[in-house]
Order: C-alpha cells, then structure tokens, then sequence
C-alpha cells in the first residue's frame, strides 16, 4: 500500500513522514492546493491530511478533497466521520444531542427575535461561541440579559471576524508573562491587528446565527480526552487565571490519576456510535460531577502530549509507557486491511 502525505510543517505530517521512512512504508508527497492534486494522488491507496481551521486554504477546500477521494474508495485521513464536524460547534450539538451524549446544554438561533425571546427568559450567565476557533477563541462569558442582546444585534447586525486580533494579542502577552511565549511572538501578535492574517482575509464574518452554551460553574479546568481506535489518552487542563477559559491556556497536568475515568469510558462509548478515527472530546463536570462535553475536534497540537505518561485501552487497562499517537493513525490503515 502507498500513502500520499499533504505536508504542513508542524503538523502531523512531520510524524507520518518519520514513521513512514524508519518502517519502510512506501509514501508520497503531494500538494492538496494544486489544481492536478486528484492526478497526484493515483497509484495510492491512502491520503492523510491534517488540515487545520486557522488555514484559510485548508479550510476552503480539505473536506471537499478528502469526501470526493473518499467515495473514489481511497482511504482517508480525516475521513467523513472523522472530519465533517470539525469546527463547527454547532454542527457537534445536532450530532451530540441525536446520539443522547451528555452535552453541555446548548443553544442555536437563526432568527433574532428568537434568539431575543430565549435571552429574555433564560438564566444566566450564559457561554456565547462562534461555531468555528480553538484554543479558547471566540469564546465569551456573558453575564446578563443586556450582554446578551449586544452579542445578539452583533451576530445579527455586521457580524465577527473570524481572528480576533486584539483579544490574540491579549492571550499572547499573557502566556508570555508566564514564559510560555517570546517576546517575539507578541510583536507578531501586535502587528496581526494592523495587518490580518491570511485567514482573517479570506473568510467572511460569522453573522446569521448566534450560539449559547449554558455556563458549568465551580471549574478549574476541563479534561480532554483523544481516542485513536481502541486506544485513549488524556490530560487535565486548569483555567486561565481569572478566567473560565482552560483550553489554550497551557496549563497542563499530565498525571492520569488527576483523570476521571467516567470521561474516558463515555469517549470510548460514543466513538463506538461515531466511528471517528481521531477524536478528542472535551469535558467538564456538573454540580453533581458527571462529565458534560463541551466540544469536540479531530485535530489536536502534536506536541503539546508528549508528557502523556501513557494510554487506556477500551477495557480502562492502563499502559504506562510512551507512545505516539500519529503513528497510530497510519497504524490503523494497515490493521484495517
């Protein structure tokens, strides 16, 4: 079998292709973007792309990519359970909410005056989203009723930019405050609100639609849970300070005692129903400690599970020993077959 690889330095790819040449697995390297990328790709069996929601390319044209070679019978990586729903928070609600996951609860207007009637009578404070970003962005905690008709006009009205350049900046500064970013990283960051990025550019602004997610009080942090076949690997994430805000905020224990197993066995539950070959969920828990999902994605930062102390398998046995997870994604192809 012969792999055709889209590489993106700093993605995935740079592990496809390591694990690729050190196990003798025929591959190759193709170009997505390119007009003949469905010539490239003939002669192989499987395509992997970790495309990413930040890259107005990819998000432009990698599932429409990946579906068409999908139903051609080339095997893909993200395939259609894998990937429709990447990004999109809202489409996760329908999905979650169909299969009865415990989501958080959650809420998604298309016409204002709805949208204002429910705010009128809702309790709050209530999690306002943009369907598309990570790591925490476009995300806002809203306190009261006239905060919420703000973000309602908003979403109704001109609408939000994709990259939130002044709020990029003000993440940027605080991870450098915590020697987790460069001072560098914070000029670029700066220069981004004069001069966008390629993305924000590109992509026009989110309006038609406003989406609300009930605020789970008394968390410190959320736990994230990846399920790569009939194995599980998670990690504990604590809040920003004077925030609700963990994903993104780097604060990371590794410790898998730290981990509810009640997490982990609803992940294994619901991939048994979804049939992703990479997911991760993100869970916080209720007043009564049960976990709730807030979101989920195919994709996660490659480096950032690297102190993983080890795995679950479906059964919970624990495996204490280093592992990584992208050779598992090419492993599975050939487990399949």
């Amino acid at each position: 079998m012969k792999v055709a690889i889209h590489h993106r330095e700093g993605s995935f790819s740079d592990r496809w292709i390591e694990y690729c040449q050190k196990n003798m697995i025929e591959y190759k390297i193709v170009n997505a973007y390119d007009n003949d990328i469905i010539c490239q790709i003939k002669g192989c069996n499987i395509f992997i792309w970790h495309h990413h929601h930040a890259n107005y390319k990819d998000t432009t044209t990698a599932k429409r990519i990946l579906f068409s070679l999908e139903q051609a019978g080339i095997k893909v990586f993200p395939n259609f359970n894998t990937g429709w729903h990447f990004d999109d928070k809202v489409a996760q609600k329908y999905l979650l909410e169909a299969i009865n996951a415990p989501l958080v609860p959650s809420y998604v207007f298309y016409d204002k005056n709805e949208a204002l009637k429910w705010a009128k009578n809702t309790s709050y404070p209530k999690v306002f989203k943009l369907k598309g970003g990570a790591g925490a962005s476009n995300v806002k905690l809203v306190k009261n009723f006239n905060q919420a008709v703000s973000f309602i006009n908003k979403s109704f009205g001109k609408g939000y930019k994709q990259y939130d350049g002044v709020e990029a900046l003000k993440e940027k500064i605080r991870k450098f405050k915590d020697n987790k970013e460069s001072f560098k990283g914070v000029i670029k960051a700066a220069i981004r609100i004069f001069v966008p990025t390629n993305f924000s550019n590109n992509q026009p602004p989110e309006k038609g639609y406003i989406y609300f997610q009930d605020f789970i009080p008394n968390n410190y942090s959320d736990i994230r849970v990846i399920v790569i076949g009939d194995k599980a690997f998670a990690i504990k994430r604590l809040v920003r300070e004077n925030d609700f805000r963990a994903s993104g905020s780097g604060n990371i224990i590794f410790d898998n005692n730290e981990i509810n197993l009640d997490c982990i066995k609803i992940a294994f539950k619901i991939n048994s129903t979804i049939k992703s070959q990479c997911i991760a969920f993100d869970f916080v828990l209720d007043t009564n400690g049960q976990p709730l999902i807030v979101e989920m994605s195919y994709g996660f930062s490659m480096k950032a599970y690297d102190q993983c102390p080890g795995y679950w398998d479906k059964d919970l046995n624990w495996y204490k020993e280093d592992f990584n997870p992208q050779n598992w994604i090419i492993d599975s192809f050939y487990e399949i077959n």
